[in-house]
């Protein structure tokens, strides 16, 4: 996807999530919005610092800079939601394009899913409000299981034991 799906998607990402965690359409959204909004953004547009530094879509763009972000908050207490945003850029760059992504790197190879898009496609940006629904279906899933607080700061443990079973140990 191009820099702006990326940022509409963070944009609407955070608007929603906002909306999900207050619970209304209110003063505390708004508040919400600005609190979560940045973060999110920042997060969407940080893999693609690799279009200067690295081969892009490989340096950045893979599950040790998302485990890093994952554990960023829970160490230090901030970058809040920003790992957010760097899973979605990633998932919509898996289904808006063509050409994949190092997803391991620096082990060779790119991988993709055969149902991406390419970015000048008239469906790119159909792709992007659809990855964008899907995404604030699973935040207002996780707010309604009393999750919400993982949204912020997974857990160390939680995110060691999803790195497990994501590698299959």
């Amino acid at each position: 996807m191009n820099k702006r799906d990326h940022v509409l998607n963070a944009v609407l990402l955070s608007l929603g999530i906002s909306l999900i965690l207050t619970r209304a359409i209110a003063w505390e959204a708004l508040v919400a919005f600005v609190a979560i909004g940045p973060p999110i953004i920042l997060g969407a547009l940080l893999p693609d610092v690799d279009t200067v530094i690295g081969v892009h879509r490989k340096t950045f763009h893979n599950v040790w800079i998302l485990g890093f972000l994952l554990v960023f908050p829970a160490l230090f207490g901030n970058l809040h939601y920003v790992w957010i945003g760097v899973l979605t850029h990633f998932a919509l760059d898996l289904l808006g394009n063509q050409y994949g992504m190092g997803v391991f790197y620096p082990l060779p190879g790119f991988y993709d899913i055969p149902v991406g898009v390419n970015v000048d496609s008239r469906w790119a940006d159909v792709v992007t409000l659809l990855v964008t629904a899907f995404e604030l279906g699973v935040v207002y899933l996780l707010v309604q299981a009393g999750l919400e607080a993982q949204l912020a700061t997974p857990s160390i443990p939680e995110i060691l034991q999803l790195t497990l079973t994501v590698l299959g140990v």
